[in-house]
């Protein structure tokens, strides 16, 4: 029972890691589309902040054993190449 317990808050604390990172992408997307330009000092700020809270949030759940060191890497690195995308698409507008 109680690795029951374990295994669903190690899912847990992937599935809101993975939230997470699909919120700061929605926010990105949406602060280069309605309000600044990715060269925007605002912009590198919000993606700053965001970034790092995300990591912080990483450490926190690999340092708790809820989730490997790979699987948080993997989250911020494909968070970070989908931004890389969005970044491109919007500076060949």
């Amino acid at each position: 029972m109680a690795e029951l317990k374990v295994i669903d808050l190690e899912q847990k604390a992937l599935a809101l890691l993975q939230a997470d990172a699909e919120k700061i992408y929605k926010l990105i997307d949406v602060q280069m589309e309605n309000l600044t330009m990715p060269q925007c000092p605002l912009y590198e700020e919000v993606l700053d902040t965001q970034m790092f809270g995300l990591s912080r949030e990483v450490e926190y759940a690999v340092r708790l054993g809820l989730i490997e060191e790979e699987v948080g890497r993997e989250i911020i690195g494909s968070l970070e190449r989908k931004l890389a995308v969005l970044h491109e698409m919007y500076n060949n507008k």
